[in-house]
C-alpha cells in the first residue's frame, strides 16, 4: 500500500512542476514602466507599508482569535450535548469558568484598558475635580 501513496505524491509533484513550468514558458513577459508599482484592489497605494501600528490593534487581533475559538468549543460541545451528558456539561462548566476568570484577571491588571497616558491623566483630574 505504500507504493500507492508513493505514486500518488510523484504524482502531485510531477503535475505541480508541469503546471509552473507551462506557465511561466507560455505565459506573457512584458515589463513595462508600472508594472512593478503596487497596485491594491484599485486604488494606487499614498505613503509607505511599513506603518508602525500600536500594541493594541495586536490585542484585538489576538483576543478576537481566542474568543473566537472559545465560540467554536462552545458550539461543538451544544451539538454533541446529548451524547456528553452531566460529563459534559460539567467540562463545559469548567471551561467557561476559566474564560471568565481569564477575563476577569486581564480587567484587573489592565489588559483591557486601551487609553493613552494622555487619556488616563485626563481622567484623574475630572475624578478629582469630582465631574
Amino acid at each position: 500500500m505504500l507504493w500507492l501513496l508513493l505514486v500518488y505524491f510523484l504524482f502531485a509533484v510531477v503535475l505541480t512542476s508541469s503546471v509552473l513550468v507551462l506557465t511561466h514558458r507560455l505565459g506573457r513577459h512584458h515589463d513595462e514602466r508600472s508594472t512593478h508599482d503596487p497596485y491594491e484592489s484599485g486604488v494606487m497605494p499614498t505613503g509607505t507599508a511599513r506603518l508602525r501600528l500600536a500594541a493594541e490593534f495586536y490585542l484585538v487581533a489576538m483576543f478576537f482569535v481566542i474568543f473566537d475559538l472559545e465560540s467554536v468549543f462552545i458550539f461543538a460541545w451544544a451539538v454533541a450535548v446529548r451524547e456528553l451528558s452531566w460529563v459534559g456539561y460539567f467540562e463545559l462548566l469548567v471551561f467557561v469558568v476559566v474564560l471568565i476568570a481569564t477575563l476577569y484577571y486581564l480587567w484587573r491588571v489592565g489588559g483591557l484598558d486601551w487609553r493613552t497616558e494622555r487619556q488616563k491623566g485626563a481622567l484623574a483630574r475630572r475624578r478629582r475635580a469630582g465631574g
